[in-house]
């Protein structure tokens, strides 16, 4: 079989496997044919200033150091959204910002950040499968009294 990075191949893999839900985990190929509502992400960096084409793992990181020495940014953040169409397009469900430290490098940031989304990305990922936090007419719906944005 291919590889699943078609429509097509998407929703055989899904369907083979009667998966309900899709949660890429930092997958960098698009992502096409899937239920956007029930197809998430999560992503190392603000979204959507430092997302898109080209804009993963180390180039992240890159990006979001040079917009800090240029004085545009104070933090980073862990982006979940749910996956469209487009690379990190997505409904953004959850943010997490990370202070930029002065002596952070694109690697040190980079471990802080993996590490936060280690920590983040289970009790997130829970709250969309109990369908707690959803994509609803466009509009990500989150449970009363929390504010992940």
């Amino acid at each position: 079989m291919q590889k699943p990075f078609d429509a097509a191949a998407y929703r055989h893999v899904s369907a083979m496997f009667q998966a309900e839900w899709a949660s890429l985990s930092g997958w960098l190929k698009l992502v096409c044919g899937l239920d956007p509502a029930h197809t998430f992400n999560i992503h190392p960096g603000p979204l959507p200033d430092f997302g898109g084409p080209g804009l993963y793992g180390h180039h992240v990181h890159e990006a979001v150091m040079r917009a800090y020495y240029a004085g545009k940014i104070s933090c980073t953040a862990i982006t979940m959204h749910f996956v469209d169409e487009q690379y990190d397009h997505g409904q953004v469900i959850f943010r997490y910002p990370i202070a930029i430290r002065s002596r952070d490098n694109p690697e040190t940031l980079a471990e802080r950040v993996n590490c936060l989304e280690r920590a983040w990305q289970w009790a997130i990922t829970d709250l969309v499968v109990q369908k707690k936090i959803r994509l609803e007419n466009g509009r990500v719906i989150v449970p009363e009294g929390y504010t992940f944005l």
